[in-house]
């Protein structure tokens, strides 16, 4: 399979702009992507990782599945892992890919904070044994959701919501967060859960209104 048949159904799965479709393979786009060897398509791999990841179209054991000699497969991950690093680096925090980071090996989370610092300073990333520009990755990445705002937008939303559930669920507990946001919707309680929110969930969210409290809470993380 040649290279230009690939470019189509890499751009058809969203890089440079057009949407992904299910009826295309992603799994065997992305380990095609990953065997090709190609610097071009591997600066565009975060791109369609996250696009098809976010549709829940990918499967990375399906796509190991279509690479049988080990150095490919070796490509894929950590091509996964520098896409990793890339949504690190500009504060994408999806949940899939917080998952898909706590089952790499430990040798593999060394290689994404590796990944993540050179990011930041702009020095060259060895991938796979490739030499790959941190500074086109980013602009590559970037300027592909300069042209689709909404996309990031989305994705920025999914951070958020994860931020503020998770932050919940550190001073409420499950059902203390669902009434609390029960409260702030506005919707309807019974009796027992009015009861139960005046008696417990509105002292805790009067000590987060606090705003002594709040001002002590900063300086202790600083």
């Amino acid at each position: 399979m040649g290279n230009r048949n690939l470019l189509k159904r890499v751009n058809a799965l969203g890089y440079p702009l057009l949407e992904a479709e299910e009826s295309q393979n992603v799994d065997l786009t992305l380990a095609d992507m990953a065997r090709s060897g190609d610097l071009r398509l591997w600066e565009g791999f975060p791109v369609v990782l996250a696009n098809s990841a976010e549709k829940g179209l990918f499967n990375y054991n399906k796509a190991g599945d279509y690479l049988k000699k080990p150095a490919d497969k070796v490509s894929l991950v950590s091509l996964i892992t520098m896409s990793l690093g890339l949504y690190k680096f500009f504060n994408l925090e999806l949940s899939w890919a917080a998952n898909f980071y706590k089952s790499l090996a430990k040798n593999k989370k060394k290689e994404f904070k590796v990944y993540l610092s050179n990011l930041k300073s702009d020095a060259d990333l060895n991938v796979a044994g490739r030499k790959m520009s941190s500074q086109r990755l980013k602009t590559v990445f970037k300027n592909y959701f300069n042209k689709q705002p909404e996309k990031l937008n989305e994705m920025l939303a999914v951070r958020d919501e994860m931020s503020l559930d998770y932050s919940l669920l550190q001073v409420f507990s499950p059902k203390q967060k669902e009434l609390f946001l029960k409260k702030l919707k506005r919707e309807k309680m019974t009796k027992t859960e009015r009861e139960y929110f005046s008696r417990v969930v509105k002292k805790k969210v009067l000590a987060l209104a606090n705003l002594e409290l709040n001002s002590l809470a900063r300086r202790l993380l600083e």
